[in-house]
């Protein structure tokens, strides 16, 4: 029998999200097994009157096939996905990891070739602009067990984090924006960090279900070479299979100067991907309410209410800041009291103190409201 709770969620995918219409062409790619919510996805695609497209993938090859990728191989790959990507209206990824930490020994060069010639022309200059896309996970024991949580435990907030009132946070994003498109200046104190930065005449964007499941923050972009200070970062970080912690930058006219982390040669690895991996291409906030723990699945992290995240890397076409990269990696900081606290002033005015925000009109997005 079908957990009603599944259906529920394809209907926000397709109706919701990527708002589906009849003729339109829908790929989904998934990873691993997540077959009943694939189901009732290729299912609700019919219903809506478009053409379900289906590629799936097991993370097991994917690792084998990226041991020996060349530069070659990336671009004849990419030169054939990038084709099928400009057919599609719609683009829905969903992941269903099985070993969260399978891709982790790929070398740093294959994963770079990857990055650089596969992912950038196929995703990031391709499906981001140019279809309307969602990506989510799948609850299953893997991920359950990365949270510290019994399987049904995860389950349960798992859905209740992925069907949180959409329109609800939407309209409470409002306020926020608008403030946002009124500030120059960025200030953020806190544990290992103080950090200032303009981001003046960038574009600000709410999101609340368009593109991620779970969804739930408001990102711009800094000016590229505004940004001054230091930052800590509190929130354990995957990029490719590794689990990084306690990151910390030092910034200088925009660009990453100085980096540590449980793994420095690894982070440097990552930064010097390209010369844009060392600037900022994104600064959001997270405001989702059912989501105060980090459990080291970006996806679910970077929308953790009382949280920042500042991202190494290229900028989004919705907010370009003129940062171009092959990486787009969302670091996140906690700043809720448990977390060690900290503030967000915007031109001076505190916004945000130890994860609450502090204005009357933004009250609304404090998890305590809802």
């Amino acid at each position: 029998m079908e957990d009603p709770r599944i259906r529920q969620l394809a209907k926000v995918i397709t109706t919701y999200s990527t708002e589906i219409r009849k003729g339109e062409k829908a790929l989904i790619e998934l990873y691993d097994q997540a077959t009943p919510l694939t189901k009732a996805v290729i299912e609700e695609i019919y219903n809506a009157g478009g053409k379900p497209f289906l590629r799936t993938y097991d993370h097991k090859l994917v690792r084998t096939l990226m041991m020996g990728l060349d530069r070659e191989l990336a671009e004849i790959m990419a030169l054939h996905d990038r084709e099928l990507m400009r057919e599609m209206d719609v683009y829905i990824g969903i992941r269903a990891f099985e070993n969260t930490s399978e891709l982790s020994d790929i070398p740093g060069s294959s994963l770079e070739t990857f990055m650089k010639h596969y992912m950038k022309p196929v995703h990031m200059e391709e499906r981001v602009p140019n279809t309307r896309w969602v990506v989510l996970r799948y609850p299953n024991d893997s991920m359950a067990q990365m949270s510290r949580m019994s399987t049904e435990g995860f389950e349960d907030f798992f859905f209740e984090a992925c069907l949180v009132d959409y329109g609800k946070m939407g309209k409470y994003l409002v306020p926020l924006t608008g403030i946002m498109e009124r500030t120059e200046n960025v200030r953020i104190k806190g544990p290992g960090t103080d950090l200032s930065f303009s981001i003046k005449n960038i574009p600000v964007i709410p999101c609340h279900g368009r593109r991620n499941i779970p969804d739930g923050e408001v990102y711009t972009a800094p000016v590229r070479d505004s940004i001054n200070g230091t930052i800590t970062y509190n929130a354990p970080s995957p990029f490719n299979g590794f689990i990084f912690e306690n990151v910390s930058f030092e910034f200088e006219k925009g660009q990453i100067i100085r980096a540590s982390a449980n793994n420095t040669g690894k982070l440097e690895e990552i930064l010097d991907t390209d010369p844009g991996a060392r600037y900022i291409g994104e600064f959001s906030l997270g405001v989702n309410p059912k989501i105060l723990n980090p459990m080291g699945d970006t996806l679910f992290d970077e929308k953790i209410a009382g949280s920042f995240h500042l991202t190494p890397g290229n900028c989004y076409d919705t907010a370009p800041n003129g940062n171009s990269s092959s990486i787009h990696w969302d670091l996140v900081c906690i700043q809720r009291d448990e977390y060690g606290g900290g503030e967000i002033y915007f031109d001076d005015v505190l916004i945000r103190k130890d994860g609450l925000f502090t204005l009357k009109e933004l009250e609304g997005l404090n998890p305590d409201r809802w």
